[in-house]
């Protein structure tokens, strides 16, 4: 493999989400530095920032039945049972539910946690409390899918952050999507919640660290009684 070559593969794309957002964040430095060009260097690192932020790299997602795959980049702030939103129509019982919560430094490109057929969107306006808090789930702006899958009805809601102002949705109602597949984008931090039916058995601990469809978040069809953990 050529130097180039090697470069050309840690270069990661940037979803056109962000493209906006980039040439805002260049122009702004280019002022900055005709008033002083100390200033202009800052917004040129801010500007790479945003260029990392919005980057969308290519992801290897498993596909065996029964595998819940995160939905998005970071740490797992929350693992219990808890009552999805109503809008989801998932009922009123307590479900299985895994939370993601993403930084700023966290790719924010959202993806589907099982394959199956989207049922529903809905969206529902809200406060930008911290997404790190259980509140959040009930308190904050978001964006909620459901999906049909072969072993039940999975919800994944996109939550704004303290920072973020726009969840974007890239599905439709009535897309077949397999686990891993894009679904949306929360501008500058955020969560993804995802409720699962009691079949699914959670995988993960508070503090892990998830990879957008590629960690194993949960699985349908065990065939042990479940895993361990340690901090080390």
């Amino acid at each position: 493999m050529s130097v180039l070559d090697s470069v050309r593969k840690q270069i990661v794309p940037v979803h056109p989400e962000g493209y906006i957002f980039i040439a805002i964040f260049a122009v702004v430095s280019l002022v900055l530095h005709s008033i002083w060009p100390p200033l202009g260097w800052i917004g040129a690192v801010l500007t790479v920032w945003c260029a990392y932020f919005f980057r969308d790299p290519v992801r290897v997602t498993p596909q065996r039945d029964g595998l819940v795959v995160s939905p998005a980049d970071g740490y797992v702030c929350s693992v219990g049972r808890f009552v999805p939103p109503p809008e989801l129509g998932l009922g009123d019982e307590p479900m299985q539910r895994v939370s993601v919560f993403m930084s700023v430094f966290d790719c924010h490109v959202n993806r589907a946690p099982v394959a199956g057929r989207i049922t529903r969107i809905a969206y529902k306006p809200g406060l930008f409390v911290n997404a790190d808090l259980d509140k959040a789930s009930e308190d904050n702006e978001r964006n909620g899918f459901v999906f049909e899958a072969a072993d039940g009805r999975y919800g994944a809601v996109q939550i704004a952050g303290l920072i973020a102002r726009r969840i974007v949705a890239f599905s439709r109602e009535g897309d077949t999507v397999s686990a891993g597949d894009r679904i949306g984008l929360i501008r500058f931090g955020s969560r993804v919640d995802v409720y699962m039916p009691d079949s699914a058995r959670p995988l993960v601990a508070l503090g892990t660290q998830c990879i957008a469809g590629e960690t194993v978040i949960a699985d349908a069809r065990m065939v042990d009684d479940g895993r361990s953990y340690k901090v080390g």
